[in-house]
């Protein structure tokens, strides 16, 4: 099994709604966000997939992200946008967007150079 990996960045704001400390006011993140994709097999390039296409799944994403209010991001509706949240709704949009014979392995989600989530299934 290979895994491709890429990474991506944003900016963006949010509060945890209900939180009994600071995360309940409005704050920001500069988000990175790593999508890990799985492929069994290698084409006839001898590559598992393009790192173009894996970086062009992961920006359109994004770019529904980027430079929002999270909480009012029709994207993240249900609930609080924690970084849990964003990688799990993260992997979710990937999943749908990937090639046959492709699979996301997992997305991990950095609010701060420490401290990160990693969703899988």
């Amino acid at each position: 099994m290979f895994e491709i990996i890429v990474r991506q960045n944003f900016s963006a704001a949010h509060q945890i709604e209900g939180y009994p400390g600071n995360c309940s006011e409005l704050h920001g993140h500069n988000w990175r966000i790593e999508l890990c994709i799985g492929v069994g097999e290698l084409n006839e390039l001898g590559m598992a997939l393009d790192f173009k296409q894996a970086k062009k799944i992961l920006r359109e994403i994004i770019g529904k992200l980027d430079h929002t209010f999270l909480n009012d991001n029709p994207f993240c509706s249900g609930g609080n946008p924690t970084a849990e949240r964003l990688a799990e709704l993260i992997y979710i949009q990937a999943a749908g967007k990937i090639p046959e014979k492709v699979s996301i392995n997992s997305v991990t989600v950095w609010e701060s150079e420490n401290a990160g989530v990693r969703y899988s299934k």
